[in-house]
């Protein structure tokens, strides 16, 4: 499905960046405009991150007219802002594919573009990966330039000012954009910004600023004076001395919506050498009213009709994983004085607005900061507070030192609930789920659950919370398949698993939420199924005693088969001489695409035909 390019006559004529710097700087405004439409029009049909893409499309316009891209490397952090420099890099026409299995990526992906400079879909990466290139296009000598977006928002994270500190100190040749969406921005206060970063970036301040330092180098009280006073002024005027305390030369903040300042800030910046930063004002969602008044709703979107200005209501009556965490922890927090809840920046997703509203005192958000998330939980769990670590799958990767020696070798009483665990779907590979039982399952101190439906993690959850050791509960991103929510909370016995059926020759093991799939398969082959539910400590007893009844184990995840729970039941069966053979149905050692998780559950063949067929694969 293609869009009718009629209805964007100056978009029409670029569908690269070389084709756009051929257009008038006078253009740029108007091509700005119909670049937003067609951003609009695409996600409505397509689904995908919208709020950000609306809020970059000056900034975007603005580095692709002025950088030679993709000569110039140009680095988005995070990626979700991206769409309009698809748009802009060749990608126009597939735009309405976005997300879709076999179409676009949902983020920056170099095997898809060369305008795609580097693989992103976690934030805070953008600097360190601008510096790398800047070193190496240095060393190449060829005029390269190198520019890093980020947001206000991954700006939160250590990562990037380890990245900018480390910058500031080796003086290399490189620009970040620091794209700031928080702060609101008159007409009249962006006008005065704009013309402003002219003048600071031009080419007679400059020659003043840097020839009167060298000057002033030499006489330490005036040099003293001198920069005490700048930092002063700073402090009074612009936003920027922590930035030139790294090293950085602070230009902003301007206006990010004003495409044709922007160009003369930025050609000015390219003339420059060393760290630069250019802090730019933009509003998210801008252009669609609903967005702009509500940008978290309007992060990403399903498909919608763009007249009605709302989202069209989920057609699921089940509740969605996510809120089933968020109402324990309502239920939790009334009972327990001592508990504290902590999120890395994903109140929503990770469905604790009610709980924030309810229990203020009791929720933490650190913002984009996993490792700081779990130290802290570590620090609290240390002075007797009950700390639970709200975190998506993918993110915990990025805590897992702390998690082991902050958290695991203290052996502290910290419940992690680990959301989007396993296929997580239209995100694709960077924020699949897909080793959360590998990279836990080694770690001393460790209880590990699966639960195989709504009622089991609520009950997980209240177990791993009232225990004096860390705990993980991992569940999937969506709704569940209609298991009944007991509002009672028991807690569950470590590691013992249910035998759900009886059968033979065949049992599966399940781990989690693919049981409906299993469940099939099991009735119409009558084989026996178990709901596992620990992949830490496994239920050896029940292991030892399946294995005189049955001919073969076939255990079930949505996790990587590398070091996963099947690989915890094949080191028992091995260390025990158990005669059963065992064959292990999960993800391959590949990175997962994009793609609805009903898709991938076929892909796979972790659906209930795929699952039957790699059985009858194997026993022949």
């Amino acid at each position: 499905m293609t869009l009718d390019l009629a209805h964007y006559p100056l978009l029409s004529l670029a569908s690269h960046p070389e084709q756009l710097r051929e257009l008038s700087q006078d253009q740029l405004a108007e091509f700005s405009d119909e670049l937003r439409q067609y951003l609009l029009a695409s996600v409505s049909k397509s689904s995908g991150h919208f709020a950000s893409g609306l809020g970059t499309v000056e900034l975007t316009v603005a580095l692709h007219y002025v950088y030679d891209t993709p000569f110039d490397r140009l680095i988005w952090d995070v990626g979700h802002q991206a769409y309009p420099h698809k748009i802009l890099t060749g990608r126009r026409d597939r735009m309405t594919t976005i997300r879709k299995k076999n179409g676009l990526h949902p983020f920056p992906w170099p095997p898809e573009s060369e305008y795609d400079t580097f693989a992103v879909g976690h934030s805070s990466t953008s600097i360190s990966a601008a510096l790398g290139m800047a070193i190496a296009a240095e060393k190449e000598n060829l005029g390269r330039k190198v520019v890093a977006v980020i947001g206000d928002g991954a700006m939160t994270a250590g990562m990037a000012f380890e990245a900018m500190n480390h910058a500031g100190d080796i003086n290399k040749d490189m620009l970040v954009v620091l794209n700031d969406n928080e702060m609101s921005i008159s007409e009249n206060v962006g006008a005065l910004n704009s013309h402003l970063a002219r003048l600071l970036t031009g080419n007679f301040f400059n020659s003043i600023r840097d020839g009167g330092k060298k000057l002033l180098s030499n006489v330490p009280p005036i040099k003293e004076f001198a920069s005490r006073a700048e930092e002063h002024i700073k402090g009074m005027v612009v936003p920027g001395t922590i930035f030139e305390e790294l090293g950085f030369h602070y230009i902003g903040p301007i206006d990010g919506h004003n495409v044709s300042a922007m160009v003369d800030t930025l050609r000015n910046m390219r003339k420059r050498s060393g760290p630069q930063i250019l802090h730019v004002v933009t509003k998210k969602g801008k252009g669609y009213e609903s967005a702009e008044k509500d940008p978290i709703k309007f992060h990403a979107v399903p498909k919608f009709d763009p007249k009605d200005q709302k989202l069209p209501a989920s057609s699921s009556t089940k509740p969605t994983y996510s809120k089933i965490f968020g109402d324990w922890l309502c239920d939790m927090a009334a009972e327990d004085d001592k508990l504290v809840a902590i999120t890395p920046a994903m109140r929503e997703g990770s469905g604790m607005v009610r709980f924030s509203q309810e229990y203020p005192d009791k929720y933490i958000d650190v913002a984009i900061a996993e490792q700081h998330s779990v130290t802290l939980a570590a620090g609290l769990a240390r002075e007797g507070m009950n700390a639970i670590v709200a975190i998506y799958s993918t993110f915990l990767q990025r805590a897992y030192d702390q998690l082991i020696h902050d958290v695991a070798l203290q052996n502290l009483p910290i419940l992690f609930a680990i959301d989007r665990a396993g296929i997580v779907g239209a995100d694709g590979p960077t924020h699949q789920g897909a080793y959360d039982l590998s990279f836990l399952r080694c770690v001393p101190n460790m209880i590990i659950m699966t639960p195989s439906g709504e009622n089991e993690c609520r009950q997980m959850l209240y177990t791993g919370h009232k225990l004096n050791q860390p705990a993980a509960v991992r569940y999937p991103r969506g709704s569940g398949y209609g298991q009944p929510l007991i509002s009672d909370m028991t807690e569950i016995e470590i590691g013992k698993a249910l035998l759900l059926r009886s059968g033979k020759k065949v049992a599966i093991l399940n781990f989690g939420t693919l049981l409906p799939f299993a469940q099939q398969v099991a009735d119409d082959s009558d084989y026996g199924l178990v709901d596992m539910r620990f992949v830490k400590p496994l239920d050896e007893e029940m292991l030892t005693q399946l294995a005189g009844d049955y001919d073969l184990f076939v255990t079930l995840e949505d996790n990587a088969l590398m070091g996963g729970a099947g690989s915890a039941v094949g080191e028992y069966i091995s260390q025990n001489q158990l005669s059963v053979k065992l064959l292990s149905i999960g993800l391959p050692d590949q990175f997962i695409m994009q793609g609805t998780q009903e898709e991938m559950y076929t892909e796979l063949g972790l659906n209930a035909e795929g699952i039957q067929r790699k059985i009858d694969e194997f026993k022949v």
